[in-house]
């Protein structure tokens, strides 16, 4: 099965329905009044967390997302049905991106269940909101809003409390089944690991914790060698790191190189994942020969480097249980001396406020019936919901805001002359080229 801790996706809301134009038409009201009704707004594009997945596998068979559109509103003032909202489940841990910048969106994990990506298009006003005791027959409605599209990067980041991390084949899979209720693949092959796997290990005095066996890393995973930046990157929220190394040296390697190599990747990560506090496994005690000295021992061997650099040695044998409850307390007592919380990233994109508004998301012209130029669109919309009109500064800013987005000069091509009515929503304006 393929590596699937990343993939990128395509989402768009929902585009608000058009406000419909019609006029009450009845058997003993001939003229009534416009009673086209409002358009149904978009479907929002939702992402929530469901603790059942652990996983981003269903991403790779569909790339491209898009909520319902609402409907256009009717007669009678009849409203348009709103578009449902795209609710997309991924894993806790799942940090959404903006593909094309790589900023972060939203970090689905710690007290964020449930985040609105993108909010849906508002449906449009119908013509019945136009009504003035000047103009009682608005043939001109409200353009719904427009869906709004993003491209993301959905990156998975494994939450546990404690990582296993280690070369392939030092039985870092072996003591995983042992301490937990996991069942990971386990084979003599390198890199039978594909993805992370959780299990919850249980204390008889409570002090359980959740631990991770990180797929085997290799010399040049912080560049990607072997996927090793991908498997790196589930290392990040991790609270301690237990590092296995095989103490036997089975395959034909030294264990003294072999935690230095992995530190080295650790710090070459983007983020330096060696300030991590450790402790060191060594696994594989029952294949050493017991005649050795204590100067040949690679247990005491690795004890003399790494204990006075305050990273604690315990020797064990996954395949016999030897020395596993040892290990097991002492990590859940370094735990206790740990900050419990999950490192949450900071967001550092908001596309509801950040996403650039394609050109003709405003619309300009001239309805000839009330001799006036209409100016709509959702860009313009929300520029005026936090502009206030009625200061200097605010009008100002209106101006400066129509002028920089070329809509004067779309009234001008229109042919636009001093003292011409201008309707901005709610705003009525006589024109004048200053």
């Amino acid at each position: 099965m393929a590596f699937t801790d990343k993939a990128r996706i395509t989402v768009a809301s929902g585009k608000g329905g058009d406000g419909h134009v019609s006029f009450r038409r009845e058997k003993f009201v001939p003229a009534g009044g416009p009673d086209g009704g409002d358009g149904g707004d978009g479907g929002s594009v939702i992402f929530e967390v469901d603790t059942g997945l652990n996983t981003l596998e269903d991403f790779r068979h569909q790339r491209k997302y898009h909520a319902q559109n609402g409907e256009e509103g009717g007669g009678k003032k009849c409203t348009g049905r709103s578009g449902k909202d795209l609710i997309l489940k991924v894993p806790e841990g799942t940090v959404i991106r903006d593909a094309d910048s790589g900023k972060i969106i939203q970090d689905m994990s710690g007290k964020c269940h449930s985040y609105v990506l993108l909010t849906g298009g508002r449906g449009g006003k119908g013509n019945w909101h136009y009504a003035t005791s000047t103009m009682q027959a608005p043939k001109y409605a409200q353009p719904g809003q427009p869906s709004r599209e993003i491209d993301l990067l959905l990156e998975l980041k494994c939450i546990a409390d404690v990582g296993l991390v280690g070369f392939p084949n030092v039985g870092k899979s072996t003591l995983l089944s042992v301490v937990s209720n996991a069942q990971p693949r386990i084979a003599n092959y390198h890199f039978t690991t594909l993805q992370p796997m959780l299990g919850v290990v249980d204390l008889p005095d409570g002090g359980g914790f959740v631990m991770a066996d990180i797929p085997g890393l290799i010399e040049g995973a912080a560049e990607g060698v072997g996927l090793g930046d991908e498997f790196l990157a589930h290392i990040e929220r991790c609270r301690l790191l237990v590092h296995v190394v095989d103490a036997s040296g089975s395959e034909g390697r030294d264990p003294l190189q072999d935690i230095a190599a992995i530190d080295r990747e650790l710090a070459r990560y983007r983020v330096d994942l060696s300030t991590k506090k450790q402790i060191i496994a060594a696994n594989k005690i029952d294949l050493i020969d017991p005649s050795l000295s204590p100067e040949d021992n690679p247990v005491e061997r690795i004890r003399k480097i790494y204990e006075p650099k305050g990273i604690p040695v315990y020797p064990i044998s996954a395949a016999t249980r030897q020395g596993i409850s040892e290990l097991l307390y002492a990590v859940s007592a370094s735990l206790r001396e740990l900050p419990r919380q999950t490192d949450q990233f900071k967001q550092e994109y908001n596309p509801e406020t950040e996403l650039v508004l394609q050109e003709g998301d405003f619309h300009v012209c001239y309805h000839r019936e009330e001799k006036e130029y209409v100016v709509e669109g959702d860009k313009i919309e929300r520029m005026l919901g936090y502009t206030n009109l009625n200061s200097e500064k605010g009008f100002l800013f209106f101006q400066k805001f129509m002028k920089d987005n070329g809509i004067i000069d779309q009234l001008k091509q229109l042919g636009i002359q001093d003292g011409d009515t201008v309707r901005v929503y709610g705003h009525i304006f006589e024109y004048y080229d200053s």
